[in-house]
């Protein structure tokens, strides 16, 4: 007999984390244990305000289920009793870690692969005035790709003061639905002549139908635009690469086949996340193996990580030990 607990958690950010909907200090998420047989199986959501998600309402979403979890159903019976989101995310992925415990086969195998390596994650500058952002640039100018968060304004001088102070690092550019296409034309020009190499969500969501017709000569991302396989068709003329959460697709299941669909249709993928902690990036460096870009530095943003956690050397993610995950 199984036994499902949920649990809400805060975990504090190293100062503040700020995008174009606003700013926050801590990251609040729920975790799900599932416990069967004397193995644990355990999984992280964070829930988005963005998408009306609350830790209690999914907290009550899980408990619409707690009877059919622990009666034994799995994960494909999960798909079609919860929708896509934080909550079946939780799931999801706790039972993919009890069924790793309970059998003794590491998680990525039973996804369909032989070892994981080591992945390569960027690391986010949080929206702030251009010469704070600058500072924040120069900090990390060692690592080997920067994602700046823009949202209206400055942007221009933004990125141009960031390139000043980290001449040598790859950069991506993450407006979060905050432009127009008038500002996107506008931008794209100078953002393609500071190599930026690629723009993620600059428009808001449903507002994709603008972008018909125009070829940006920085390559565009689908973040908030897609969230599983039901979108893909309306981002894949549109943008260039796709950007995969596990909140957004509803966990590890979904994940990997949106993933495998997306890459048939020639389109680039990024790895993305919340900022979480290493139990909820673990899950993701399955889906990051082989990926074009990742962004799982939920936890080196935090002010501490779980522990056990992750290992990170500089910006490389070293793949998860059997107690954190998988």
């Amino acid at each position: 007999m199984r036994a499902l607990r949920a649990a809400q958690e805060r975990w504090p950010i190293a100062g503040r984390f700020s995008i174009a909907r606003g700013s926050k200090t801590e990251a609040e998420v729920v975790t799900v244990e599932i416990a069967e047989g004397g193995a644990i199986g355990r999984g992280e959501c964070t829930p988005y305000p963005h998408y009306d998600e609350t830790s209690a309402g999914v907290i009550g979403q899980i408990e619409t289920v707690r009877g059919a979890i622990e009666r034994g159903a799995g994960r494909s019976e999960l798909q079609g009793m919860l929708a896509a989101g934080a909550a079946r995310n939780a799931l999801d992925c706790a039972l993919w870690d009890l069924e790793a415990k309970r059998s003794g086969v590491r998680a990525c195998v039973l996804a369909g692969r032989t070892r994981l390596d080591p992945v390569k994650t960027c690391f986010t500058i949080s929206l702030d005035e251009p010469e704070v952002m600058a500072l924040a640039a120069r900090a990390a100018a060692r690592r080997p790709m920067l994602k700046l968060k823009l949202g209206g304004g400055p942007d221009l001088e933004r990125v141009t003061a960031v390139r000043a102070a980290a001449p040598k690092t790859r950069l991506i550019v993450d407006a979060n639905e905050a432009w127009s296409l008038a500002e996107l034309r506008q931008l794209a020009p100078g953002l393609a002549e500071m190599d930026v190499k690629l723009i993620e969500q600059p428009l808001p969501a449903g507002g994709d139908a603008a972008l018909d017709g125009y070829r940006c000569p920085v390559p565009l991302c689908a973040d908030e635009s897609l969230h599983t396989r039901a979108e893909l068709d309306a981002c894949a003329g549109r943008y260039d690469c796709v950007n995969i959460k596990l909140d957004k697709a509803g966990g590890l299941t979904e994940a990997l086949a949106l993933a495998a669909e997306a890459r048939a249709r020639g389109l680039m993928v990024m790895i993305g996340s919340m900022v979480a902690t290493s139990l909820a990036m673990a899950p993701a460096v399955i889906l990051a193996q082989g990926a074009d870009f990742v962004d799982l530095d939920g936890p080196l943003l935090l002010a501490k990580d779980r522990d056990p956690g992750l290992r990170f050397v500089g910006s490389m993610i070293e793949p998860p030990e059997p107690a954190l995950w998988g």
